[in-house]
Protein backbone atom coordinates (compact mmCIF):
# COMPACT_ATOMS: atom_id res chain seq x y z
CA UNK A 1 0.00 0.00 0.00
CA UNK A 2 1.32 3.60 -1.28
CA UNK A 3 0.42 7.35 -0.63
CA UNK A 4 -0.74 9.49 -3.29
CA UNK A 5 0.08 12.94 -3.15
CA UNK A 6 -2.08 15.37 -5.56
CA UNK A 7 -0.53 18.27 -6.09
CA UNK A 8 -1.05 21.34 -7.75
CA UNK A 9 -0.10 25.56 -7.61
CA UNK A 10 -1.11 28.44 -9.11
CA UNK A 11 -0.42 32.52 -9.68
CA UNK A 12 -3.56 34.37 -10.18
CA UNK A 13 -4.67 37.09 -11.19
CA UNK A 14 -0.99 37.27 -13.21
CA UNK A 15 1.99 35.48 -13.11
CA UNK A 16 3.73 36.63 -11.03
CA UNK A 17 1.32 37.79 -8.84
CA UNK A 18 -0.19 36.20 -5.76
CA UNK A 19 0.03 32.33 -5.07
CA UNK A 20 -0.63 29.34 -3.35
CA UNK A 21 -0.60 25.39 -3.69
CA UNK A 22 -2.83 22.78 -2.62
CA UNK A 23 -2.36 19.05 -1.96
CA UNK A 24 -5.16 16.00 -1.62
CA UNK A 25 -3.09 13.25 0.28
CA UNK A 26 -4.44 10.15 0.01
CA UNK A 27 -3.11 7.48 2.67
CA UNK A 28 -2.82 3.65 2.36
CA UNK A 29 -6.27 3.34 4.21
CA UNK A 30 -8.06 5.57 1.87
CA UNK A 31 -8.28 8.65 4.50
CA UNK A 32 -8.06 11.52 2.35
CA UNK A 33 -6.50 14.82 3.73
CA UNK A 34 -6.41 18.50 2.39
CA UNK A 35 -3.96 21.07 2.59
CA UNK A 36 -3.31 24.39 1.31
CA UNK A 37 -1.21 28.00 1.79
CA UNK A 38 -0.81 31.03 0.14
CA UNK A 39 2.42 31.65 -0.80
CA UNK A 40 3.29 35.33 -1.80
CA UNK A 41 4.11 37.27 -5.00
CA UNK A 42 5.52 34.39 -6.72
CA UNK A 43 5.20 32.24 -10.00
CA UNK A 44 3.42 29.38 -11.33
CA UNK A 45 6.77 27.19 -11.49
CA UNK A 46 7.46 28.57 -7.71
CA UNK A 47 3.61 27.26 -6.21
CA UNK A 48 3.75 23.80 -8.45
CA UNK A 49 7.62 23.10 -6.27
CA UNK A 50 5.79 24.14 -2.95
CA UNK A 51 2.96 22.24 -3.91
CA UNK A 52 5.11 19.03 -4.54
CA UNK A 53 7.16 20.12 -1.30
CA UNK A 54 4.17 20.51 0.70
CA UNK A 55 2.38 17.44 -0.26
CA UNK A 56 6.02 14.61 -0.32
CA UNK A 57 6.57 16.65 3.18
CA UNK A 58 3.31 14.84 4.92
CA UNK A 59 3.87 11.52 3.99
CA UNK A 60 6.32 9.83 6.57
CA UNK A 61 9.68 9.44 5.64
CA UNK A 62 10.42 6.08 4.52
CA UNK A 63 7.14 5.53 2.30
CA UNK A 64 6.28 5.18 -1.16
CA UNK A 65 4.09 8.34 -2.52
CA UNK A 66 3.24 8.86 -5.72
CA UNK A 67 2.91 12.14 -7.03
CA UNK A 68 0.58 12.94 -9.25
CA UNK A 69 0.76 16.86 -10.82
CA UNK A 70 -0.11 18.90 -14.00
CA UNK A 71 3.30 20.38 -13.83
CA UNK A 72 5.56 18.89 -16.26
CA UNK A 73 8.10 21.48 -15.13
CA UNK A 74 7.85 19.62 -11.46
CA UNK A 75 7.41 16.14 -12.78
CA UNK A 76 10.61 16.07 -15.04
CA UNK A 77 12.47 18.48 -13.17
CA UNK A 78 12.02 15.82 -10.41
CA UNK A 79 13.04 13.34 -12.84
CA UNK A 80 14.41 13.69 -16.31
CA UNK A 81 16.11 17.12 -15.76
CA UNK A 82 18.03 16.36 -12.27
CA UNK A 83 20.88 14.43 -13.28
CA UNK A 84 21.67 17.01 -15.59
CA UNK A 85 21.54 19.88 -13.23
CA UNK A 86 23.87 17.70 -11.02
CA UNK A 87 26.19 17.08 -13.03
CA UNK A 88 26.40 20.40 -14.38
CA UNK A 89 26.40 21.87 -10.72
CA UNK A 90 22.60 22.97 -11.48
CA UNK A 91 23.23 24.80 -14.66
CA UNK A 92 20.42 24.62 -17.47
CA UNK A 93 21.58 23.77 -20.72
CA UNK A 94 22.38 27.72 -21.72
CA UNK A 95 24.65 27.15 -18.69
CA UNK A 96 22.30 29.00 -16.48
CA UNK A 97 21.56 28.62 -12.59
CA UNK A 98 18.39 26.59 -12.21
CA UNK A 99 15.32 28.84 -11.48
CA UNK A 100 14.05 28.17 -8.27
CA UNK A 101 17.35 26.35 -7.48
CA UNK A 102 16.60 26.51 -3.61
CA UNK A 103 13.52 25.22 -4.09
CA UNK A 104 14.52 22.19 -5.89
CA UNK A 105 17.35 21.17 -3.44
CA UNK A 106 14.05 21.48 -0.82
CA UNK A 107 12.13 19.11 -3.31
CA UNK A 108 15.10 16.91 -3.69
CA UNK A 109 15.69 16.43 -0.08
CA UNK A 110 12.27 15.74 0.73
CA UNK A 111 12.06 13.56 -2.11
CA UNK A 112 15.07 10.94 -1.49
CA UNK A 113 13.51 10.29 1.81
CA UNK A 114 10.84 8.61 0.21
CA UNK A 115 10.07 6.24 -2.48
CA UNK A 116 8.60 8.54 -4.83
CA UNK A 117 6.67 7.74 -8.50
CA UNK A 118 5.44 10.27 -10.34
CA UNK A 119 2.49 10.63 -12.73
CA UNK A 120 1.46 13.75 -14.92
CA UNK A 121 -2.26 13.98 -15.26
CA UNK A 122 -3.77 16.61 -17.46
CA UNK A 123 -4.91 19.88 -15.90
CA UNK A 124 -8.90 20.63 -15.50
CA UNK A 125 -8.84 17.39 -17.49
CA UNK A 126 -11.83 15.77 -14.59
CA UNK A 127 -9.20 14.12 -13.03
CA UNK A 128 -11.15 14.46 -9.68
CA UNK A 129 -8.41 15.04 -7.07
CA UNK A 130 -6.42 17.15 -9.41
CA UNK A 131 -9.34 19.25 -9.63
CA UNK A 132 -9.69 19.29 -5.94
CA UNK A 133 -6.00 20.29 -5.51
CA UNK A 134 -6.59 23.34 -7.80
CA UNK A 135 -9.51 24.08 -6.09
CA UNK A 136 -7.39 24.39 -2.86
CA UNK A 137 -5.50 26.66 -4.58
CA UNK A 138 -7.95 29.35 -5.61
CA UNK A 139 -9.72 28.60 -1.92
CA UNK A 140 -5.94 29.76 -0.54
CA UNK A 141 -6.13 32.84 -2.53
CA UNK A 142 -9.33 33.98 -1.84
CA UNK A 143 -8.40 33.84 1.55
CA UNK A 144 -5.43 36.15 1.49
CA UNK A 145 -7.63 38.57 -1.05
CA UNK A 146 -9.80 38.59 2.34
CA UNK A 147 -7.25 39.55 4.88
CA UNK A 148 -7.78 35.51 6.19
CA UNK A 149 -5.13 33.00 6.42
CA UNK A 150 -5.32 29.87 4.21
Amino acid sequence: MSWIAYTDGGAAPSNPGPSAWGVVLIAPDKTVQKFNGYIGRGTNQIAEITAAIEGLSRVPAGAEVELVSDSQYTLKGLTEWRAGWERRGFRNSKNEIVANLELWKKLYEVADTRKVKVRWVRGHGGDRYNEEADALVGQALAAARAGKAA
